[in-house]
């Protein structure tokens, strides 16, 4: 795919790129967001939504190991489209 997101990525809130991982389990969420950072410059603001609830503890497990700045993550919505929404500011260009 050339020019656009990756697959499952969409643009966001203010400025920041949506990594939609819902329905997906571990390890894909972080897999999904490592793709997006991949080829994004450093300040760049993604946000992964996600149900699997390991990506609570994977997502800032990521930025730590990525020396990226994790900003949170918010519950949204209930019911069947329940997700987590976890922030992440890129700091250093991305590797693997």
């Amino acid at each position: 795919m050339s020019g656009g997101p990756p697959h499952g990525a969409g643009a966001g809130a203010a400025g920041s790129v949506v990594v939609d991982a819902r329905g997906l389990r571990c390890p894909m969420p972080v897999i999904r967001l490592a793709q997006a950072a991949r080829d994004a410059p450093a300040g760049s603001l993604l946000e992964l939504w996600a149900t699997d609830p390991a990506a609570r503890a994977d997502v800032p497990a990521w930025c730590r190991l990525r020396h990226h700045e994790f900003l949170g993550a918010t519950e949204v919505g209930d019911g069947d489209g329940a997700h987590a929404a976890y922030r992440v500011r890129l700091l250093a260009p991305a590797v693997g």
